[in-house]
């Protein structure tokens, strides 16, 4: 079973973290790679997360407005 973590992105070179905006997809959707996912901020810009890989949303870990660290798991697609 192929497995993706969907992961915070650096956003900027000075960003330690960022926001989750909002999620486009819940848990249990099937996902096609190039799907945008979810879409995160941080105080300078902001940036839409795209799958790349086909398969399903499983979990959902940092939910909306949630503030994380770059490189913190947001999701996982199997």
């Amino acid at each position: 079973v192929k497995k993706m973590d969907i992961i915070m992105p650096a956003i900027g070179e000075t960003v330690n973290e960022g926001k989750l905006a909002k999620w486009f997809k819940k848990t249990g959707d099937q996902i096609n790679e190039g799907d945008i996912l979810c879409e995160v901020e941080s105080d300078k810009t902001t940036m839409e997360i795209p799958s790349t890989i086909n398969g399903i949303l499983k979990e959902i870990i940092v939910q909306e407005n949630e503030t994380v660290a770059v490189g913190a798991i947001l999701g996982i697609i199997e």
